[in-house]
Formats: C-alpha cells, sequence, structure tokens
C-alpha cells in the first residue's frame, strides 16, 4: 500500500467508526461530516474491513474486498454493519457499544493468485501478509491476514474458508478454485 494512512486519519477513522456505531445502536442521530475537512485519502476510493470485539472475541466483522466509494463513508457503512449486520452475531447493544473495540483493516487491490497444483497454492501463499479470498461458481469468502494468527499453516487456512464459503474444507485439494490476495493496512483502538 504506497498511500499509508497518517496517525491522525487512522484516529480520525476510528473515532468515526464508533460514533456512527454508537448512534446507530443507541438510537441517536446519525454521523454528519465536514468533507471540506477531510483529506483526499479518506474522500478517495477505499475497501475497509471494521471488527468489534468484546472482552477479545469477535462480536461482529463486515467490509468490502473493493473500493466503491470514499473511505470515510466504506469505514462508516460498514463499522454500522458491522454492529447490526453480521449473520453470526445479534445485533450490538447499547450497554456492549460502551465496551466494544474497534479495529479497521484497509485493502489493497486484490490481485489473482495464479497455481497450478494444491501444493503450489499453499506454497505461494504469504502467512501474516496475504489476506485471501477463494471463489467457487457464486460462493465466496475471505480471511483478512489477520486470521493467519489463529490459522498459521496454510492448509488449515484454506480448509477454513472453504468452510466459511458452505464448502467441503478440502475442496481446494481437489478442484482448482479462483484465489486473490490483497494486503491490510491495519489499526486499532
Amino acid at each position: 500500500m504506497q498511500d499509508k494512512l497518517t496517525e491522525d486519519e487512522k484516529r480520525f477513522l476510528l473515532k468515526i467508526a464508533r460514533e456512527a456505531i454508537e448512534a446507530r445502536v443507541c438510537g441517536a442521530p446519525e454521523v454528519t461530516l465536514e468533507r471540506e475537512n477531510l483529506s483526499e485519502t479518506l474522500l478517495g476510493p477505499g475497501a475497509a474491513f471494521v471488527t468489534i470485539t468484546l472482552e477479545g472475541e469477535l462480536r461482529g466483522c463486515v467490509g468490502a474486498l473493493e473500493a466503491y466509494q470514499p473511505l470515510v463513508d466504506d469505514v462508516i457503512e460498514h463499522g454500522v454493519a458491522a454492529a447490526t449486520q453480521d449473520p453470526r452475531f445479534p445485533p450490538l447493544r447499547p450497554d456492549e457499544a460502551a465496551r466494544m473495540r474497534i479495529e479497521i483493516s484497509r485493502l489493497t487491490q486484490p490481485e489473482d493468485l495464479a497455481y497450478d497444483t494444491p501444493e503450489d497454492l499453499v506454497r505461494r501463499l504469504r502467512p501474516q501478509i496475504d489476506g485471501v479470498t477463494i471463489f467457487d461458481g457464486w460462493r465466496r469468502a475471505t480471511f483478512l491476514p489477520q486470521v493467519w494468527e489463529k490459522l498459521p499453516r496454510a492448509e488449515e487456512f484454506l480448509d477454513h474458508l472453504c468452510y466459511k464459503m458452505g464448502a467441503a474444507p478440502g475442496l481446494w485439494r481437489g478442484r482448482k478454485l479462483r484465489v486473490q490476495v490483497y494486503q491490510v493496512e491495519e489499526f486499532h483502538e
């Protein structure tokens, strides 16, 4: 990622994500932005995932793989969605909003990963660096690079990714899937 966010931009995105989530969860008016005061980077196209944790446990994670709106809007939209629309969890409650921790992962443009065999795929993945998306027809699933911390072996990582997609864990071993990789600029409260 060539244009890294400044520390001020990171703090602003975390602050605005928290304000937007708390406003939605607590029934307050929506956040309004004074766009003329925002940097070109924040107003430029950006894709992000917003992850919410409570006491170190995942409570919601939603994002976009490709940029389709300004980064600041992407963070607001996906922060609120992580708090209220992640199908794995009930909507965040007001008492939880005060205790939540927010992490933002700003994504690079995904790139197709060429490989020949399952073993070649395992060799080409870069643990702790690459976020990975797999595709099988209309189904797809992604793991951010941070997931490597919990699934450090590439074979296990790919098995869990297939399961997340709704397929058998070993699907990647028996059929060549479309694979994309991306990197993230991650920061948190």
